[in-house]
Order: structure tokens, then sequence, then C-alpha cells
């Protein structure tokens, strides 16, 4: 069992628990128990006493086998607002609350969290990563992981490794000098490898030198497992999975989705017919028996955990975490007041997404919340009755939406004489059943037609669009006309998950009245879809309110603003902008909203802009505006942590995790492959290393975030690489400050190193007055370069000599130097 880390007595009985389930298993067991048997489990083995093992998508919450508003789950707020905390006890928190949800729904392992890098501010699934810095991602990681586990739960890390964008996903080669692997990319497993201990990892669809990830025996077997100790198990990303021998021999324990997998029967014949040899099958079922056992379902074995944390108010942490991740990066003080917190007075709100949040990315990390706190909702049970006006003012969607608001559907089943063979809820006008997951009385093979019937009640009067999301032939009725009865086709793209993350395609216009339901009814022929081997019925109801006139709803919004105090505009991506599947095509928000910003803050220059993006947003108003705060995708209780920030009852707690500023000046823009191939030519210079290097100005930078009061730094002391800062709230508040630490070494340009690089952070709190102390440990690794090239070529190299230890509250607000020689 080379590289497991089994030190307890528990440890090591649970390892004889899983020696002796191996034992029993013949050849065809435990090929089978390498494969998924469906979409999110792997099959029992009674004769050794082990149970199905659950695995479900878990980001920001735990959605659990179904995929369906019908199977409601906490929705926290995104990786970035997480990382935006610079909080890794936040972050335990909120896996330990995760693994309540988990067991709730019966899931044994989740998988996240995603620690990929914000290498590019136009990565498509940049949200659903925390940092541009691997020190902090890897921290936040830990703190994720450590949460989950003391639930009980497993967590498998992922996207192992340099998945940092999506296009071509599936088949991109990333070419990463070993130097930019160690120091960046890998460096975030690592730590939650040594800090958290994690139960799994998942490996990525992309290539990395030429090697896809599945396959990848130096950075899985070699780093992964032997130089890091890594004893969890190693399962694909669903369908990444590509070769038997390739995938045994590289490393990976688990092929997902079943049943028809690269593993399986495939690799008992391998084995049989003499191209793997059974060991290595061993190997891998010794690392899904361990995992088993930790999780508690296998006989014999003490799961790791035996006494479950203290209940957890979902709620309430989705408020607090949303709050404390929010970041406050322009706050204008005028006649010595600052636009926020909100004085006294009447609040025009102004924004599509003000009135239909959006909590979440989309994608995988989807998950359906039991409710959604919008910015209206939040604000209107905050401020005194009276006080809020709305406007729409801009509508950043520009395409439909899967039904919601004012459907009422059901899903019937059919077979092909027409009868009803089962009927099941269907929530928000989507289906997405996998594998088994039907309606009682319905197999697939007597299915033969699903149709999405009820009624839809108009909340505006006008032109409605009606459409399909999914591929196959379908039957849209509306109020008695039939508008689509044909074959709807896949776009042309490389990606199998289209059915899932494509965009909805509009068949037809319908005049409706507001209040005035109709009837609707989508049919759907069921028809595996080609390309994904497993079962899986996926498509949707679309839906698009009627489009009013831009230039006339910015008016409107003006006119709220200018009879107004304040005026707080929301400001929004959408799902067709940050996804999973794609890439971004530029960072300007959708839209007319820039255009409505300006008009807004021309009428009323008390004007406050929230900003609901996931990632960075070109903002080309920000200086004319009194405020600017960034809220992320807030998750379920957005609209009243919002509220609480905007009226001052909290403070925004958040910090920038990755730079912010236009794609012009972004010093690293390329996500689409050449030849099949994507060149990391910067080598180690992303995020605010680079943007130092090519000495550009960002719109703002890493770590900026201000507060409702000020701080003082008064002293720094540093005992060996122990630092110890002394600071004073200066202020008129309580509050909480991020105390980073940077370390600037002498000769950076002799060796291509960053100017400076994020050596730790801590947080401190205090009362007006008060003075604080942060203390931080920087790590031996910030000293440290990689040299060589990889395996015994390469090493780390302890750089000797002088460094500046730079002190502040951004990387660019630096407040007290000291120096360090080592």
């Amino acid at each position: 069992m080379a590289g497991t880390q089994s030190t307890t007595p528990a440890d090591q009985a649970r390892e004889a628990a899983v020696e002796a389930a191996l034992g029993k298993l013949d050849l065809d067991a435990k090929a089978r128990l390498l494969a998924g048997q469906d979409m999110w489990t792997l099959p029992a083995l009674p004769e050794v006493g082990l149970e199905s093992l659950v695995m479900s998508d878990g980001p920001i919450g735990v959605r659990g086998v179904r995929w369906t508003a019908d199977d409601p789950s906490i929705a926290l707020p995104s990786p970035t607002a997480l990382g935006a905390t610079w909080d890794p006890e936040l972050a335990r928190r909120a896996g330990a609350l995760l693994a309540q949800e988990a067991r709730r729904k019966g899931v044994h392992v989740l998988l996240a969290p995603t620690v990929n890098l914000h290498r590019s501010p136009l990565g498509g699934r940049h949200f659903e990563a925390y940092s541009e810095d691997p020190y902090l991602t890897g921290l936040i990681g830990a703190g994720y992981v450590n949460g989950v586990q003391s639930g009980g739960v497993g967590t498998t890390v992922k996207h192992f490794v340099a998945n940092d964008a999506e296009t071509d996903r599936f088949t991109v080669n990333n070419v990463v000098s070993e130097r930019a692997l160690r120091e960046l990319y890998l460096r975030p497993f690592e730590l939650i490898v040594e800090n958290a201990r994690p139960w799994g990892i998942m490996t990525a669809y992309n290539q990395v030198n030429g090697v896809t990830m599945t396959e990848h025996h130096h950075l899985v077997n070699e780093i992964a497992r032997g130089e890091w100790g890594f004893d969890g198990y190693n399962v694909s990303d669903w369908m990444a999975a590509r070769s038997t021998k390739g995938a045994i021999e590289g490393g990976l324990d688990v092929a997902m989705p079943g049943p028809r997998t690269v593993y399986g029967e495939a690799l008992a014949q391998a084995v049989r017919d003499g191209e793997v040899e059974e060991a290595k099958v061993d190997e891998a079922v010794r690392n899904v028996l361990r995992l088993a056992a930790r999780v508690g379902i296998l006989e014999n074995a003490e799961p790791v955990v035996t006494e479950l944390p203290d209940a957890i108010d979902g709620e309430a942490l989705a408020r607090e975490i949303a709050r404390r991740a929010f970041v406050l990066v322009r706050n204008e003080v005028r006649d010595g007041n600052s636009a926020l917190p909100l004085k006294q007075g009447t609040v025009a709100l102004i924004g599509a997404a003000a009135r239909d949040a959006r909590v979440l990315g989309g994608g995988s990390a989807t998950v359906f919340p039991p409710r959604i706190v919008s910015p209206l909702d939040g604000l209107t049970a905050a401020l005194p009755e009276g006080t809020l006006t709305y406007a729409v003012g801009a509508d950043p969607n520009t395409e439909l939406a899967v039904a919601d608001k004012g459907f009422t559907l059901r899903a019937v089943c059919r077979d092909t004489d027409g009868n009803v063979i089962g009927t099941g809820n269907a929530p928000g006008g989507q289906i997405q059943w996998m594998g088994n997951d039907l309606p009682e009385g319905v197999t697939h093979d007597t299915l033969h037609t699903i149709e999405l019937t009820g009624t839809f009640t108009p909340r505006e009067s006008g032109t409605h669009t009606f459409g399909i999301k999914g591929v196959g032939a379908f039957t849209l009725t509306v109020d008695g006309t039939t508008y689509y009865d044909d074959l709807q086709l896949p776009a042309d793209t490389s990606d199998p998950f289209e059915a899932f993350f494509g965009s909805p395609v509009p068949h037809g216009e319908v005049e409706l009245t507001a209040g005035e339901p109709v009837e609707v009814s989508l049919t759907y022929v069921f028809q595996l879809p080609e390309g994904i081997p497993f079962m899986v019925i996926a498509f949707a109801l679309a839906h698009q309110e009627p489009r009013r006139d831009a230039d006339e709803l910015i008016a409107e919004a003006v006119e709220a603003a200018r009879n107004a105090d304040t005026a707080v505009v929301v400001v929004a991506t959408t799902d067709r902008v940050e996804s999973e599947g794609f890439d971004r095509g530029d960072l300007a928000l959708p839209g007319r909203q820039d255009d409505l910003v300006r008009a807004v803050a021309a009428a009323n220059p008390n004007t406050v802009v929230v900003v609901n993006s996931g990632s960075p947003v070109e903002l080309p108003w920000r200086d004319d505006v009194a405020a600017v705060l960034l809220s992320w995708f807030p998750g379920q209780e957005g609209g009243a942590a919002l509220a609480d920030v905007l009226t001052g009852a909290h403070e925004p707690g958040g910090r920038l995790p990755t730079t912010w500023g236009s794609l012009d000046a972004a010093p690293v823009t390329r996500v689409i492959p050449a030849d099949g191939e994507l060149p990391y030519t910067e080598d180690v210079f992303i995020g605010y290393r680079a943007w130092a290097k090519e000495g550009r100005t960002p719109s703002y930078p890493f770590g900026h975030g201000l507060g409702y009061t000020d701080w003082t730094y008064e002293s720094v002391q540093v005992e060996g690489t122990t630092v110890r800062v002394r600071l004073r709230n200066s202020g008129e508040r309580t509050g909480r400050e991020v105390v980073q630490v940077y370390l600037a070494p002498a000769d950076a340009p002799g060796l291509d190193r960053p100017e400076r690089l994020l050596a730790g952070f801590a947080g401190v709190e205090a009362a007006p007055g008060e003075s604080a102390e942060g203390t931080v440990e920087i790590p031996r690794r910030a000293f440290e370069t990689w040299t060589g090239g990889e395996g015994a070529e390469g090493s780390w190299s302890f750089v000797k000599g002088s460094y500046e230890i730079q002190i502040g509250r951004s990387i660019t607000d630096r407040r007290l130097t000291a120096t360090i020689n080592v």
C-alpha cells in the first residue's frame, strides 16, 4: 500500500477490513466495482458487506442523485464568493453544512471542491473555482474538505489538473512546464492533501503534455500518490476515461458513469488476456474499499466519523457567507459621508437581476434551493414601507430560460400505444432523469413519450416566446396552437453534454394577457442521445417574457432614480455568459446594462451598483458611480445578505480573490486551443503575478476590499518565519480586516520570479479604537522554486537570500515592510 497515510489504530483497523474484503472478491466482482453502475453510484457487493457508494455534485450544495427542483437543496454562495471571504474556517463550516445535506440525501461522496486556478478571466467555469492564487485556493479548499469530511462524507478534489478552461475540454492538450505545474496548478491539490487528507480526487478531461489525465502515471502515481502520500480514490470526470489499460496503469480507480465504461467486463477481460496485471486492479479496488470503510458502508470497518457534528442552520450560514463574501471595491466619500451604508431616505432599486436573482452558476454546480431571496425581496423586508421602488431598467437575458415563474407543470409518460404508464412532478419545466430515476411504473423499455403539460399564468401582458432546450423529436403547443412538431438537432459541438447545458431554441411567439392562464404542452419522443454511454433523459420547456423597448426601460429607470435619494442598480451575467461547457468571448456585461448604469448615474449621483457575477466583468462606468459592490453568485439567501450589507446591519467582509480588470489589459487571455493544443506560454505568471510583470494596472487589484471602518497598521515583528502584525481599528464601527502578507525576493528578476507572492493572511476583528494582532507563519514553500524538469530531473530549491515582507490591505496597498534573511 505505497503512499497510504495510515497512522492511527483506527486507520489500521480499517485497512485490515479492506484487505479482508479484497481477499474475498473474484476478478469479475473487482472489475465491476471500479465501474459506475449508473450515473452516480458504484455497485453493492453483498458478499463482502459492501453497500452501494453514492456520489453527488457538490460545490455549493448537494443535489443528490436526482436533477430536479422536486428534491431541493441548500444553495450556498459560489466558490468565488467563498474564496473572497479569505477565511478557511468559514469554508470549513460550509463544508460541514454540506456534509449534513449529503447525509440527508443518502450521499457518501461530494464531487467537490474545484481547485483549478483563475488562469484567465475568460474561463467559463471561473465561478466554480476559488482564486487565481494557489496558496489562497489551497487553504480555502482544505477548509472545505476538512468540513465535509468532519461530517463523515468524502470529498473529491477536482479537476486534477490544469482544467482551467472549457473550450475543447474533452480533447485539449494543455502544454504546461513542470515548474508551472508544481508552483501553480498542482499546489492547491498538494496543500489540501497536506492539510486535509482528502478521501478522493477527480482526474480531468484534458491532456497535460500529451497524456490524458485519466492515464497520467507521472502526475497521479508518482506525484499525488508517491510524493504527497495521497491515499484516497481517483475517479474520472464523467466520461473522461478512454482506455482500459491506459487508465488502470495511469492510476485511475473508478471510471464514471456507468454502466458502459472502460472498466467492468472490459477490465476483467484485459486481465485474462494478459494486457493488465491483476495487481493493478487490486490496488484500485483497495482504494475504493478504503473510501467505503471511511464513510461507513463496509462491513466490519468503523467509519472515520462516529459522532456527527452539531446541526447547522443552512439558511443562516448561507446568509452569513454571502455577506462575508461581498467585496466593496468603491465607496465614495462626499462631505465626510460615504455612499454606503445607505442613509435614511428613498431607494430606487433597478435591474432585472434585482427581481429575478441569479444565485448560482450554470452546469453541474446547479442545485435547486427550497427558496431564493432576491435583492428586491431582501430590501423590501429591510427598508421602511413606502421607501422602495423598483424598475427593470435593462434585462441582460437575451435568450429563453427554462420555464419557471408562472408555470404549473407535470410530466406524463406514455407507451407506444398512448397509454399513460406513469406521471411525475416537473417543477421548473425541466426533465433530467438519469439512470433509473424514472416515475413509478415507468421503464426505459416501455417509455415512448413524455409530455410536460399544465398551465402558464403570465405576470406581464404582451408577446411571450416559447421554445425547447434539448435534442430530439418534440411537439410544442400553447393555448391550443401547435408551434413546433419536428426534430431539434444538436448544435455543432464536441461536448456530449449539449443536451444538458446547450442553449434553448425559440419556436413560437404568443400574445398573452397578464393573469390569464393558458394550457401549455411539450411532448418529447424518447430516444437515448447518441454519444452518451448512460441512460439519461434531458430536455426542458423554455420561455421568455415580452421584450420591451430597451430605451423605454432605461428611461423608466432614470425617472425612478431621479425621484429617489439613492439608486441601487443590480447588474448581472447570464447562463450564456458563465457556465460549464464553454468559455467567455469577452468581459462585457450582457445587454444594455452599461448604458443603464451610465444613465442612472447621470440622473442620480448617489448611485450604488451591485455586480451579480461569478467572475470578473468590465465596469467602464466604475468611476462615475458612488459605490460598487461585488456580490458574486450569492446563493439562496443573497438578497437578505445584500440588505444586511446595504443597510449597514453588517459589514461587507470580502476581499478580491482574483484581479479585476479590462480584457484589453489582462495579461493572460488565451483559452482557445490551436491544432488541439493550448500552450501555457505565460509559465508561472498568471493573475497578479502577470499584471505586475507586464506593468499593467487593473481596475481593482488582488486582495482589495473596503469595509465600513478604517484600520491603522502600526507595527510588524518578525521572528524566524513568523510574522506578527499589530493594527488598530481607527474607524467608528466594529469591523474585520484581512491582513495580507506578501513576500518579495530581492533577486526576483534574476530567477524570473514574481515580484511578490502571497505568503499568508490572517483575519482580525476589533471594536473602534481597539488593537488586534494578526499572526502569519510563512511556509517554507514560499522561499522555494522548482528547478529542472520532471521526476528525478527536477527538484524544489530553497532560495537563500534577502526577502522583503510586505504587509497591507491588498497587493498594491502595502502599509508595513520588514526584511527577512533565510
